[in-house]
């Protein structure tokens, strides 16, 4: 695979902007390919293939990349494995994609926890982390940080949605606290704090996955050096 180029957040935002308003892909387009992606990474990478009766807790924020993180576990739960999902804020906090997601799985009957009524976080064979995506602004505080903290003590590895939840997606820096992933699935392109290679002590291993955007998009940025098209062999490419 040719070099990739690496994505700000200001791209990424302005990449997000543009598939809605200028492509008209909806939110909850790109929120379904993410979680597909996830949901199959987890399988393939940390559930031998089989996720039946695998135990697996979706960790997830209230913004985007939880809404991410919503779909992944429904697609996980379609599959056999034994999902719950814990939130950083209660269900009313939710709005838009990300609440519509929360909604169909509670409509599932997947078990929806707020984190402030948790002890501990549940017995797990894997943790899907989205909890904050590349819109992080600040160190994780409330029930976020905490959510993080007790991940990174809990036994089961924690596969991450994008950027590990805590790390500076422009910079690479980890902030207090910060998720430390046995593997990323980065979405679109790496974002630039994926880049340093004292980031891969968070990420662990580093996976890219579709989520349809146009080549068209990426030259309209100025990324003349975005391989298109990228996915051709797959719609999940392993980068480290």
């Amino acid at each position: 695979m040719p070099p990739l180029p690496y994505l700000t957040v200001d791209q990424m935002r302005e990449v997000d902007r543009a598939m809605e308003e200028d492509y008209g892909i909806s939110l909850l387009q790109m929120m379904e390919n993410a979680g597909r992606s996830l949901a199959r990474v987890a399988v393939t990478r940390f559930l031998g293939g089989d996720p039946r009766a695998r135990r697996v807790t979706a960790l997830c924020g209230a913004g985007g990349n939880g809404g991410g993180g919503l779909v992944g576990a429904r697609h996980l739960h379609n599959r056999g494995a034994r999902v719950t999902v814990v939130t950083t804020r209660p269900a009313e906090d939710f709005h838009g994609a990300p609440a519509r997601q929360l909604a169909i799985l509670r409509n599932m009957g997947v078990p929806v926890l707020p984190a402030d009524r948790l002890q501990s976080l549940p017995a797990a064979d894997l943790l899907l982390d989205a909890v904050i995506g590349y819109g992080l602004s600040g160190p994780p505080r409330g029930a976020a940080a905490e959510i993080i903290r007790r991940a990174n003590a809990h036994a089961a590895p924690i596969l991450s949605l994008d950027v590990p939840s805590g790390l500076d997606a422009d910079s690479g820096e980890a902030l207090e606290p910060t998720v430390r992933a046995e593997a990323t699935l980065t979405l679109a392109l790496p974002k630039t704090g994926l880049r340093p290679p004292e980031a891969r002590a968070f990420t662990g291993e580093g996976y890219l996955a579709d989520i349809s955007v146009p080549p068209e998009l990426y030259a309209a940025l100025g990324l003349t050096d975005a391989p298109a098209p990228l996915f051709f062999r797959d719609e999940i490419l392993r980068l480290w």
